[in-house]
C-alpha cells in the first residue's frame, strides 16, 4: 500500500497502546474487512506530527483482494481520519516494505513570512525572516556522502550505527500563494532518528546568518550532539517516497 497522511492528529506512525497512530488506524480498517488482528510493516516510522506523502506498507490477507477494491474499502473505513491509501498492489511473499527498500526520500517545507500561517498551518515550519539560500547550499555539500552522523542523531535513536550515506540534499526556492518557501529534498537508503530535522534546523542557522557555512562541516566532524543546531519542529517534514528495485505500483 502507498499511504498518504496528515501527521497532526497522530502520535506517529507506530501503533501505540493509548494514543492514536497511523499504523493503528490502518490496522483497524483492515479488521473491518477481515476480522481478527492485523499487523502491517512500513518502510519507515515517522514521528508525531510528521506527514506522509509516499509511505509504503505491506500486509498479509486471507482473501484474494483486487488491489483497487482493497484501497477503496480501506479508505471507506479510514474516514474521517486524515489517512488515505493512494494505491495498492499485490507483491511476492518475500517482498517487504522495509527490507526490500533501496532508498527513502524526505521533503521538508519551510515558510518564510512574518504574518502567522493560516492555510499552511501545521504543514510547514514558519520562520519570520528571509533566508539566504546560497550559503545553505554550500553548507549542505559537507553532509553529502558517507559520514558518522552522531551530531545529527537523536540521543534516543535506536540505530546500531550512526554511520550513514546521504545521497542527496537539494534546496529549492518555491513561490506559493502563502509566501516564499524553501523545500529541502533529502535522499538516502536509511535515516537516523531526527536526522532530517536536525540537518534542516542547522542549515536554517546558516541561512539566517547566525552560522558560517563551514561550521556545518565542523559540526559533523565533531561527532557530538552538542555541536548540532536547533532541531526544527515536525510539521514541515514529509516522508515523500520510497524506492524499490522495481516499483510495485507501476
Amino acid at each position: 500500500m502507498q499511504i498518504e497522511y496528515h501527521g497532526a492528529p497522530f502520535a506517529g506512525w507506530q501503533r501505540q497502546a493509548d494514543q492514536p497512530s497511523v499504523q493503528g488506524a490502518i490496522e483497524a480498517a483492515l479488521a473491518k474487512l477481515e476480522p481478527g488482528p492485523h499487523t502491517i510493516a512500513a518502510a519507515g516510522r515517522t514521528d508525531a506530527g510528521v506527514h506522509g506523502l509516499g509511505q509504503v506498507a505491506h500486509c498479509d490477507l486471507q482473501k484474494p483482494w483486487d488491489p483497487f477494491r482493497l484501497s477503496e474499502a480501506l479508505n471507506f473505513h479510514l474516514k474521517p481520519a486524515p489517512v488515505a491509501v493512494v494505491a495498492a498492489a499485490q507483491v511476492d511473499e518475500d517482498w517487504h516494505a522495509r527490507f526490500s527498500a533501496l532508498e527513502r526520500r524526505y521533503l521538508f517545507r519551510l515558510l518564510m513570512r512574518r504574518p502567522p500561517a493560516t492555510h499552511q498551518a501545521g504543514l510547514v515550519w514558519q520562520v519570520k525572516q528571509e533566508l539566504d539560500i546560497a550559503p545553505m547550499r554550500e553548507a549542505a555539500k559537507s553532509l553529502i556522502g558517507l559520514h558518522d552522523f552522531t551530531t545529527f542523531r537523536s540521543t534516543i535513536c535506536q540505530a546500531k550505527s550512526p554511520v550513514k550515506t546521504l545521497d542527496e540534499i537539494r534546496i529549492e526556492e518555491v513561490a506559493t500563494p502563502g509566501g516564499p518557501e524553501l523545500h529541502f529534498h533529502l535522499r538516502a537508503r536509511s535515516f537516523l532518528h531526527n536526522q532530517v530535522r536536525s540537518i534542516v534546523g542547522t542549515l536554517e542557522r546558516v541561512g539566517a546568518g547566525a552560522w558560517p557555512p563551514e561550521r556545518v562541516g565542523a559540526a559533523i566532524e565533531a561527532r557530538d550532539r552538542a555541536a548540532c543546531g536547533p532541531v526544527c519542529p515536525p510539521e514541515g517534514l514529509y516522508l515523500a517516497g520510497v524506492g524499490y528495485p522495481e516499483d510495485p505500483f507501476a
